[in-house]
């Protein structure tokens, strides 16, 4: 099954380096998984994010508030 994995943020630059990382993450680990941008701001509050860009995967809010590193992406998909 795919991991559902969502980038929340209102689309922003810092946004969008998160969304090409993640991206590139899942590429890398070969894993089959499914990416959603999320920028309604009522939805991402919602959420219980304060901070953007944050990560979800699976419905579990992983990262908020910053850009991961490659590496970071990577650790967040695998477990």
């Amino acid at each position: 099954m795919a991991k559902k994995v969502e980038v929340l943020g209102s689309g922003c630059p810092k946004c969008k380096q998160t969304l090409k990382i993640i991206e590139t993450a899942i590429q890398e680990l070969g894993i089959n998984a499914v990416v959603e941008k999320v920028q309604d701001i009522n939805e991402i509050i919602s959420r219980g994010v304060a901070a953007t860009p944050a990560v979800a995967i699976d419905g579990k809010i992983v990262l908020s508030g910053k850009i991961p590193t490659i590496d970071e992406a990577k650790k967040l998909l695998a477990e």
